[in-house]
């Protein structure tokens, strides 16, 4: 083959990128077609996040474009060759499952909760906020802790409906209609007599376990194939997983909400404008004469941190000195001054600039603790201008207790191929939420410092936990990394659980006569 032949047939193998329709109408595609989110995902070997993310915007790449275009070619060809169906006269009532079946999760709710726009109460749920479908019930002010609105828009029906169930991933018809909704004389439905014949929906966690086997069985048994198979698929395999661990939650997670500047990059490689208050601190002086070190590892860490107040929906900006305990986000603060250096690291972190800097909601409250009445160790910080949204601790709660019992079950068994596939999991999970080409499905920048600046909290408590028992605290690293001198086994509990530390090291420090 000459070199033009090799030429023409690597530009052969190079075709255009396969056309696809504008966001608003692939979205208008699947709900014609009576597609749920769930049923184009599995075709296609992705999460509902992913489908939401293409229908809103974002453009899929590679075999995965080419396969999405495809189908939704088909969808396209399958509606326009259908007759026009005989209209239909329906009850009023109808358009709330019309609604649902859409796509856009509406909740009737049987006692009024607080609406998110206004505080008022309000009977129904939209994408998983209680709030009123209709703006004029609304105050003219909503109070500022009100989550952001998702960018749904949901018609309110013509007249009041009973309270329904939240919305599932199941198909339509195995749902009961409303009373109203029936055709005259039509019995009841029985969800429960329904339920008793459906199979049990399996835990979050077995989609670990199903893996780990498939893996084996793939590998013909060797552990190293199939941890090596299993941890080049974990950042997917966690997106399935979280999904699987928010069925039926209160919330949608909105993976891909408008960003402020001081979450993105200032160059390609460069970083945003957030601070982690990653601790990198050793202590000046020892405690006179020789002293045995132990260096103790903090298991699980970003698992831990997974529990964290994350904001919900889109950050909206404000000034102000006030904190809203409601809301997290990222705040531009001047922090206080630490007088305790030489027992105690600095709660943001190795900093040699001073002034204000943006720090990320955990950082912020600790900081507010460490200054309260309690400990009273600093100043309050000073807020500057924020960047939140409403908030839950309990967000990733599910996905993080699936990730542990999966992880404590093979520490009992002595799985070393399930906890290596849990731990990457995790630690991919949240290092690639922010602008990274490994995941697509979320963007959630905020969310990844937010995790990191929990887990570096979460150390530094464990650091004053140690101080304050009259332990001799003497380094602390990262996120997973406390130096201490003393009985540290009459203050920490020892083993690999994720509330437990593990010896990593221990050495001599201090020795009369010499330098350190």
């Amino acid at each position: 083959m000459s070199d033009f032949d090799a030429i023409d047939s690597l530009l052969a193998s190079v075709g255009p990128e396969a056309a696809l329709p504008a966001p608003e109408q692939r979205l208008r595609l699947r709900e014609a077609a009576r597609l749920s989110k769930a049923q184009v995902a599995r075709a296609l070997g992705v999460s509902p996040s992913t489908v939401t993310g293409w229908e809103t915007g974002r453009d899929p790449s590679g075999e995965v474009r080419t396969r999405y275009a495809y189908l939704l070619e088909g969808l396209r060809e399958r509606l326009e060759s259908e007759p026009e169906p005989e209209p239909v006269v329906e009850p009023e009532t109808s358009s709330v499952d019309e609604v649902d079946d859409a796509g856009d999760d509406v909740e009737f709710l049987g006692s009024p909760e607080p609406c998110v726009l206004c505080g008022r109460p309000a009977r129904q749920r939209v994408a998983g906020f209680a709030q009123h479908l209709d703006p004029a019930e609304c105050d003219a002010e909503a109070p500022a802790a009100a989550p952001a609105r998702t960018e749904k828009v949901v018609e309110a029906p013509a007249a009041p409906a009973p309270a329904a169930p939240a919305r599932t991933e199941k198909a339509a018809d195995a749902r009961p209609q409303p009373a109203a909704a029936r055709p005259s004389g039509a019995p009841s439905a029985k969800p429960s007599t329904r339920r008793a014949f459906q199979p049990p929906r399996p835990e979050p966690t077995d989609l670990v376990t199903h893996a780990v086997r498939g893996a084996l069985a793939e590998h013909h048994g060797d552990i190293e194939a199939a941890t090596a198979a299993l941890v080049k698929r974990a950042i997917p395999d966690a997106m399935r997983l979280l999904d699987e661990s928010r069925k039926g939650a209160r919330y949608d997670i909105i993976a891909h909400p408008w960003i402020p500047d001081v979450l993105r990059k200032q160059t390609a490689k460069g970083a945003d404008q957030i601070w982690e208050a990653r601790p990198k601190w050793t202590r000046r002086e020892l405690p006179p004469g020789e002293h045995e070190v132990t260096a103790l590892d903090i298991n699980g860490a970003y698992l831990s941190a997974l529990k964290t107040h994350l904001p919900l929906g889109q950050l909206e900006h404000s000034t102000g000195f006030a904190h809203d305990r409601r809301r997290a986000g990222v705040h531009l603060i001047t922090p206080p001054v630490w007088e305790h250096e030489d027992v105690l690291p600095n709660p943001i972190g190795n900093r040699d600039e001073p002034g204000p800097l943006w720090v990320t909601e955990p950082t912020l409250r600790l900081l507010q603790r460490l200054s309260g009445p309690k400990y009273g160790l600093c100043e309050p910080p000073e807020i500057h201008e924020s960047f939140t949204s409403g908030a839950t601790e309990n967000l990733l709660e599910k996905f993080r207790i699936a990730l542990k019992d999966a992880r404590d079950a093979a520490i009992a068994d002595g799985d070393e191929v399930t906890l290596e596939y849990v731990k990457a999991m995790y630690s991919k999970f949240v290092s690639t939420m922010g602008e990274s080409n490994y995941n697509r499905e979320l963007y959630r920048p905020d969310w990844m410092h937010i995790i990191r600046s929990q887990a570096f909290a979460n150390l530094w408590m464990k650091a004053y936990k140690a101080h304050d028992e009259g332990l001799a605290v003497v380094r602390a690293m990262g996120t997973d990394e406390l130096h201490v001198i003393g009985d540290w086994r009459g203050v920490f509990a020892e083993g690999r659980g994720v509330t437990e530390v593990k010896v990593k090291d221990t050495y001599t420090a201090g020795a009369v006569g010499t330098e350190d």
